[in-house]
């Protein structure tokens, strides 16, 4: 079975070649999953086999029957008795299948079994606030949460590691019980109430008890309760609020990986279970490199779940910022990038000679700040890694080559007898600085740019005996501009797996997020605490999960796409400072890494407007892509065949987002818009274009006259008249404007002269 080691943030993205992209933060020292068996087995892994469903007359939630149906594939291999202990999950609603560890000649046999489709060994894939609420615009006292009811009635399901149901974030008090078309529950010894309605393990250990705290940090952002007093290690805000994006929604919890890591056969158990449970929307913390869309397990599971009607959100990757990096790059799943948000753990440096630089950190000691320190930096063991001289009672200055700090560095700098630590950010993260809660060495981050400045300063001279410097504590700081930025660690498109789709989809708050966290689960060094600061595009997701609740509670008959457009269209462009949103490098941000734009959850609720799209429509895209074959695989449960469908290549799927190729000769998109604002309405194209490029809209102006109206019309798009030959990408906006103005439809324009249309 293919490995893929599950590290920390910190570690993960110097690893990009090497390994996959990490969606968030798993203890270092996971252990691997055990193969087990001797002799005739010690060759055995475990394998995704897809088969046909069972005879007609097998009803789906016949569960007995489809196992029996399931077994007799092993049982044709001369697996024997022992085939019903091998069957580890056997799949009936996202798949037509099951999970089994199988030696290469049982495998053969099995693939000659009438019925066979396709098998593929699993692999491992990998994880990927008080403040973040009043970011995006939702408060207590008004507003969407008001109008959405904060998400009640509506059911979240979260693929992850966990939760602690104890956790304050997740108490029921005033809560309705769920639907009754809610079919779950939970496994014993936890105990549902009307807030966490369904817990179920698929992992080794049976249970659901989070031990790694990444499910418990992004069940709280999505859906967690309000709980008054928060902070983490004293930050956060003072004592705030905190609250998830749906408050009021009901939580399922399916345990899909734990300190071993995550494996596919578990993840789709648990998408399948989730499904056939009834949740409304489905949070993916998880995936890997990018894979076929045939040959991607949360791909083709997430297909079956769209059909039935349940949006499943997933995180993009933190393999940036390198481009075409991404996870998750299905056209009908949402895909998330990370940002900041406008809050700063403040830890700034001053110099002796008077000049400040503003950081950051987790571990704040206001005593420390009213001291001056000798200043050491040392160009021959900058990464500090050991030392050669005295440092005692000095505040050191130490490079890295890793997103955060690693422990080695500051161990070696107490040890050695520190007073503090400065650490000068990799130059790739630019502005973006990832904070962890390590030992209590004060210590601040600082930017590459900065970290540069410091080292000038105390490198000056002939001496460095009178170079000073302190670092001062301001706790929690917000309001801090610009923001959102990109995270760097952030994954960027264009796509590989899904050419033509602009991805990723959204940009959420996913830097330095303060939520839920099992207390029982270490932070820092031994110290528990019952919030906890995490940063990926892990703690995006469920920011977005949580919006696309609020959008189902008002829209409940809307389609997984048409909620999906919802969030995208309204989305925006521009920062806290009124400027378009920025990268890590503080430049202007491509589509391919904002997707859209960044969520505005007031608006998601009330679009005006919807692209929405079907299966039909996703299956025509598949089979112009990768065939009938694949097709077969990924809507295996269903009748379709490319023979009845009309393919279409990605430009022209009926996305929110416009992805086409840059030349001269001018290319031409249809799209089609639903009418889901007021029934009378009247709407007209406005096109931002840069130099260059030339776009142009038939008709620029639309009626609608009915709710649920749809009207289509063109997109061309050419390169203008003199524009460079050498220009790789362009790009644009195109927005329909309603003549009271109460709604703004914004899709994205790229033109990219690397994209060729099969």
């Amino acid at each position: 079975m293919a490995r893929f080691t599950i590290l920390p943030l910190p570690y993960a993205l110097i690893l990009v070649a090497a390994a996959c992209s990490v969606l968030g933060y798993v203890p270092y020292d996971a252990a691997p999953r055990s193969t087990g068996g001797a002799g005739h087995h010690a060759s055995a892994r475990t394998y995704i086999v897809l088969v046909e469903p069972p005879p007609a007359h097998t009803h789906e939630d016949d569960e007995a029957a489809h196992r029996r149906w399931h077994e007799s594939f092993l049982l044709s291999s001369g697996a024997g008795a022992g085939s019903r202990r091998r069957v580890r999950h056997s799949y009936t609603s996202v798949l037509s299948g099951f999970a089994a560890r199988l030696t290469d000649d049982e495998l053969a046999a099995v693939s000659r079994r009438p019925g066979f489709v396709r098998a593929f060994p699993e692999r491992r894939v990998q994880l990927m606030t008080t403040r973040s609420p009043g970011f995006l615009g939702l408060t207590p006292d008004g507003g969407v949460w008001n109008a959405t009811g904060y998400g009640e009635g509506t059911i979240i399901g979260f693929l992850d590691t966990g939760i602690d149901e104890k956790h304050p974030s997740f108490h029921d008090d005033g809560m309705p019980p769920p639907p009754p078309r809610w079919k779950g529950a939970c496994q014993p010894p936890v105990r549902c109430n009307n807030k966490l309605i369904g817990a179920a393990s698929f992992v080794g250990d049976n249970t659901t008890t989070d031990d790694v705290g990444h499910g418990t940090h992004t069940t709280g952002t999505a859906a967690g309760r309000f709980v008054e007093g928060v902070s983490a290690f004293g930050l956060g805000g003072g004592g705030g609020t905190a609250a998830g994006m749906a408050p009021g929604a009901h939580l399922a919890v399916y345990k899909v990986c734990d300190a071993q890591g995550c494996f596919e056969s578990d993840l789709l158990a648990g998408m399948d279970a989730a499904v056939k449970d009834g949740v409304d929307v489905l949070s993916v913390s998880l995936g890997g490199i990018s894979t076929p869309l045939d040959k991607d397990p949360i791909a083709i599971g997430a297909f079956a779940a769209v059909t039935k009607g349940v949006l499943v959100v997933c995180a993009g990757g933190n393999s940036g910022p390198l481009p075409s990096t991404l996870s998750n790059e299905a056209p009908w799943v949402l895909t998330v990038a990370a940002g900041s948000v406008d809050r700063s753990f403040r830890a700034s440096v001053r110099l002796g000679d008077g000049e400040m630089f503003e950081g950051e950190s987790l571990v704040q000691d206001k005593d420390f700040s009213s001291k001056v320190y000798p200043l050491y930096y040392s160009n021959g063991l900058n990464y500090c890694d050991y030392f050669d001289a005295n440092i005692t009672g000095m505040v050191v200055v130490c490079d890295t080559e890793t997103p955060v700090p690693p422990m080695s560095s500051i161990e070696a700098v107490s040890n050695a007898g520190g007073a503090g630590v400065v650490f000068i950010n990799e130059p790739d993260f630019g502005y973006t600085i990832v904070v962890e809660k390590y030992d209590n060495l004060p210590m601040s981050q600082v930017t590459a740019v900065d970290g540069t400045k410091i080292m000038g300063y105390a490198m000056k001279g002939t001496s460095t005996s009178n170079h000073t410097a302190t670092i001062v504590f301001n706790s929690t700081v917000v309001g801090v501009k610009p923001s959102p930025i990109v995270a760097a660690f952030s994954s960027r498109g264009p796509s590989v797996a899904s050419p033509g789709v602009l991805k990723p989809d959204i940009m959420a708050p996913g830097l330095n997020i303060l939520a839920a966290w099992p207390s029982e689960v270490p932070v820092g060094a031994p110290q528990s605490s019952s919030f906890n600061v995490v940063s990926g595009t892990s703690m995006a997701t469920p920011h977005i999960t949580g919006v696309a609740a609020l959008v189902k509670k008002v829209h409940p008959d809307w389609s997984t796409a048409a909620i999906k457009s919802a969030i995208m269209t309204t989305s925006s462009a521009v920062d806290n400072a009124g400027n378009q949103i920025m990268d890590e490098e503080h430049r202007k941000a491509s589509f391919y890494s904002v997707g859209a734009g960044h969520v505005v959850p007031a608006k998601a609720v009330d679009p005006g407007l919807v692209y929405d799209l079907g299966v039909h429509d996703y299956a025509g895209y598949i089979c112009r892509l990768l065939g009938e074959a694949a097709l077969k695989i990924i809507a295996i449960n269903t009748n379709l065949t490319c023979a009845e469908l009309e393919p279409v290549t990605g430009a022209q799927l009926n996305y929110p987002a416009i992805l086409v190729p840059l030349r001269a000769e001018a290319f031409a998109v249809n799209r089609t818009v639903t009418n889901v604002g007021p029934a009378r309405s009247n709407y007209t194209a406005k096109i931002e274009a840069p130099k260059g490029l030339t776009v142009k809209v038939e008709p620029a102006e639309l009626e609608f006259t009915k709710v649920n109206e749809r009207k289509t019309f063109t997109v061309t798009v050419s390169a203008a008249a003199g524009a460079s030959s050498e220009q790789e990408l362009a790009e644009g906006t195109l927005s329909w404007l309603s003549h009271d103005l109460d709604h703004v439809v914004r899709s994205p324009i790229v033109a990219d002269s690397r994209l060729t249309l099969s």
